[in-house]
């Protein structure tokens, strides 16, 4: 009699650890947190959108350091070029030929800092990168370090300055997450505590980017049953039936569901996906993907949810 073999036990206490060490620095904002961990372990790319001075940037560079993640930071401005992000080829007068000098895009996270303060044309200067993960120049493909994740931060578009990025780009983002103001305790500690470029400094690694990738595969196989398949996909009929909304979601946001839901799975110690699971990730995956019908006022998606029974 053959036994069937053991499934995978979620390492639950490394990633407890993780967000542990996230909210040394990163002060009230544990939700958060978990959001932007799911969306790694997704293999997914992060957008977060919120005023100047809450943390955005903050996250990011957290996340490197307790991922133990080659880490480049690019500030996104008017007159920043593809070539400034993505490298350049230039003329060698002693082989005769051109060899690529990779840009600062080739790290394992990058942060695009302030990405809507870019031109669309650099903007879109990531969309070959963020989906096959590859930038190709002067004809060759050159591939990207693995893991491979962009964060983004971007203001608000009533911001001066701002350009808004095309749906395109924003499709590329697995998430889309908001800071927020710290509650007062949480803002209190953080006027009492240390400079946070000082805590960063001394903040070591949890996991290894070996680790990290070990992970992703392990939350790539959470176990998704049939009804909620079902689920998943009453979600985007009800979008696509809505007269809410422009345009329905793609099956690409379901994929991206799954994904981020699995991912959340894991991040809860557990071994399939619950309907919860997708309801706790759904305004952060899906929020961005959907356009108000005539430019209205944007709708709830938890209404949205309110309004698709579970199987």
């Amino acid at each position: 009699m053959s036994l069937a073999p053991e499934k995978p036990t979620p390492p639950a206490h490394i990633l407890d650890a993780v967000i542990n060490r996230i909210g040394q620095v990163v002060l009230g904002k544990e939700h958060q947190a978990r959001l932007a961990l799911a969306c790694l372990l997704a293999r997914g790319h992060l957008l977060i959108e919120d005023l100047p001075g809450v943390g955005k940037t903050t996250l990011a560079h957290v996340l490197a350091r307790v991922l133990g993640l080659h880490f480049q930071r690019i500030q996104f401005t008017s007159d920043l070029l593809p070539a400034d992000i993505l490298g350049v080829s230039i003329y060698q007068p002693d082989t005769k030929a051109f060899v690529f000098h990779p840009g600062p895009l080739f790290a394992q996270l990058v942060l695009a800092d302030e990405i809507n303060r870019a031109t669309p044309k650099t903007q879109s200067a990531l969309l070959e990168a963020m989906e096959e993960r590859q930038v190709t120049a002067d004809g060759l493909t050159h591939k990207l370090p693995e893991p491979f994740f962009v964060i983004a931060t971007q203001n608000p578009h009533h911001l001066i300055g701002t350009f808004p990025l095309p749906e395109s780009q924003l499709d590329r983002f697995l998430m889309r997450i908001e800071m927020g103001y710290p509650d007062r305790a949480a803002e209190r500690a953080l006027l009492k505590g240390r400079d946070r470029r000082e805590l960063l400094e001394s903040l070591a690694p949890v996991i290894s980017a070996d680790k990290l990738s070990s992970l992703q595969q392990l939350a790539a196989r959470v176990h998704i049953a049939e009804p909620l398949l079902d689920y998943v996909q009453n979600l985007l009929a009800a979008t696509r039936a809505s007269g809410d909304f422009a345009e329905g979601l793609s099956p690409r946001a379901g994929l991206a569901l799954l994904a981020a839901a699995r991912a959340w799975a894991l991040l809860a110690s557990r071994d399939m996906v619950l309907p919860e699971d997708v309801q706790a990730i759904a305004p952060s995956v899906i929020g961005h993907r959907l356009r108000p019908v005539n430019g209205g006022r944007a709708v709830s998606v938890a209404r949205l949810i309110e309004s698709v029974p579970i199987p």
